[in-house]
């Protein structure tokens, strides 16, 4: 499959995470993707750098996360030389991905019209904040905080909180990513507009349903999850390592409650069903935090895998990527002269 898109052409126009990611998914896929930046800073993230990197390397590990196997061309699109230049490659191109604001495509004289001139058959994949028609300057913070994601992220006592990763930004490459493998598959010169707006607040799932259906307001949880219990408590093991507990069925709660030989808690009656084990989380919790802190991690993850009750150890950044499931995840490349690292765009496995 890493060559399945090796005769597909690919004008990257885009900046910073959503657009680059999806334009770097098709080039993994073997497309040849064409990044077009303009002068001078270029894409923004190339300065987006952590205090401990380099302020003079032109290419920062951000950048490097949403950018692989491409081509770099710098053009100001305002420049009449260098927009027909930029014209030469529309004129054999498959998929154009940007992420303009409101106008800028017709100040740069690349609105979908223009560029169909030049190939009827071009593919156009648009990332906007909130829909074409919004001259609003959108980041993903600003999206988690307006489609009420930070409203329900965070401690209960505690303020809103956003997500430590730009997850609306990638929500909204996967549906970009959809829309244009349709498109693909279709045939058909096709425009695709994906708003960060509306990729959040379609991803807000069951949270969404929670309120539609009951009109209860989501709140901050934490870690808890407002339809399960226990799921998302932090336990504390006799080694004093944190572990996490999803248990998603009676059946699981039962198996739990077999491995530590505890009939009182299958017994319970404030615990038979999951929704009386939402109703009763706390003391729930109390009673499996003087359980677990009897037992080493290893002991309760070897016995939890055993008996299929899903546990897991909350793990580091650097204990993630250094495990053997990550690693073959792992994409490396020289670009502009620099060792990069990234993962992969693609999770995806075919047979």
């Amino acid at each position: 499959m890493q060559k399945r898109f090796e005769n597909l052409r690919v004008l990257d126009l885009s900046t910073v995470l959503a657009g680059p990611s999806v334009a770097t998914f098709f080039a993994e896929l073997g497309a040849e993707v064409l990044k077009v930046e303009p002068p001078g800073l270029g894409d923004v993230t190339r300065s987006w750098k952590l205090p401990s990197e380099d302020p003079e390397d032109n290419v920062s590990s951000y950048f490097s996360s949403v950018n692989f196997k491409k081509k770099y061309l710098t053009l100001d699109l305002l420049n009449k030389k260098d927009h027909s230049i930029l014209m030469q490659h529309i004129s054999n191109t498959d998929i154009v991905i940007s992420n303009f604001k409101k106008g800028d495509a017709k100040k740069l004289n690349i609105e979908d019209a223009t560029l169909r001139k030049i190939n009827p058959k071009l593919i156009i994949g648009k990332i906007t904040g909130f829909g074409e028609q919004n001259e609003r300057i959108a980041y993903d913070l600003i999206l988690q905080a307006e489609t009420g994601f930070m409203s329900i992220n965070g401690e209960a006592d505690q303020g809103p909180l956003k997500m430590p990763v730009a997850l609306i930004d990638v929500l909204a490459a996967h549906h970009l990513k959809e829309g244009l493998l349709l498109a693909l598959l279709s045939k058909e010169a096709r425009t695709i507009n994906v708003s960060l707006h509306d990729a959040a607040v379609s991803s807000l799932m069951n949270q969404a349903s929670n309120y539609l259906m009951t009109h209860e307001k989501p709140k901050r949880k934490g870690n808890l999850h407002p339809n399960i219990a226990p799921y998302g408590e932090i336990f504390t093991t006799k080694d004093g390592n944190n572990i996490t507990l999803a248990i998603g069925s009676d059946k699981h709660f039962r198996l739990l409650c077999a491995l530590f030989e505890n009939t009182t808690l299958m017994q319970s009656d404030a615990y038979k069903t999951n929704q009386l084990r939402v109703k009763n989380r706390e003391a729930l919790a109390k009673e499996l935090s003087t359980l677990i802190s009897g037992i080493s991690m290893e002991a309760l993850l070897s016995e939890c895998l055993k008996n299929g009750i899903p546990c897991a150890e909350i793990k580091s950044i650097d204990q993630v990527l250094k495990s053997d499931l990550s690693k073959n995840l792992i994409r490396e490349e020289i670009i502009e002269g620099k060792q990069t690292s990234r993962i992969t765009s693609i999770a995806a496995k075919w047979k």
